[in-house]
């Protein structure tokens, strides 16, 4: 696999790697085994060594959470994957390919932390740090990630001066498995504030977050 040479990888198990590629409309069509469960182990991969980055910076906790939020936002993986090129691997099912899969942020987000899964199974977790020290870092430190608004922590923080309660409830889902759309609403004492509509629960508590807070300033 290309990608592997360009990011000097040497695999042991291919297999991981293609799996890891493979999104669930492939896999429906060529009875693949998906990226879900390479996902699934990545995501907690990313967020122990994002931890223990932030945690050698010497920040306060409080700072450190904020900080990791922003970094493995959904957001954040859909760059790290574009800039690595990990999108032109994607294997898509034909409809799913057609309707611009490859650049939907979701999948290219997901694929990222499958990589990651895949990797650590493959090679270990000191394989893993290194690649993310030497391919994401980076490109935290360089882009400074102006691309990222954390609206959820901003509106979050915005509650807390009133001790308010703070709700995030999804009031649609539709669309077959591999590309949902969720609604998500945002309610401040029980009462909606924002809503926002996307392929994945945390981008569209993101966009709540941010109606909300943008209607919270008009008033």
């Amino acid at each position: 696999m290309e990608i592997l040479k360009k990011l000097n990888i040497k695999p042991k198990n291919m297999k991981l790697y293609h799996q890891a590629f493979t999104h669930t409309s492939y896999a429906n069509e060529h009875n693949k085994t998906s990226y879900e469960r390479l996902e699934y182990l990545g995501d907690a991969v990313l967020e122990l060594i994002m931890s223990e980055y932030l945690y050698n910076k010497n920040e306060d906790e409080g700072t450190m959470t904020k900080m990791r939020a922003h970094y493995v936002c959904e957001s954040a993986l859909y760059e790290y994957s574009l800039k690595l090129g990990l999108n032109e691997y994607i294997l898509l099912g034909k409809g799913e390919l057609e309707s611009g899969g490859r650049f939907r942020k979701a999948i290219v987000a997901d694929v990222f932390e499958a990589f990651l899964g895949a990797l650590y199974l493959d090679l270990g977790l000191d394989t893993v740090k290194k690649f993310f020290y030497d391919n994401v870092i980076p490109i935290i430190e360089s882009e400074k990630f102006d691309f990222i608004t954390d609206y959820k922590s901003s509106l979050q923080e915005f509650v807390q001066t009133d001790r308010r309660s703070l709700e995030y409830v999804v009031v649609d889902e539709q669309g077959p498995s591999h590309n949902k759309t969720f609604t998500i609403v945002v309610k401040i004492d029980n009462i909606v504030y924002g809503m926002g509509k996307a392929h994945s629960k945390k981008e569209a508590e993101q966009l709540a977050a941010k109606d909300a807070l943008e209607k919270a300033q008009r008033k």
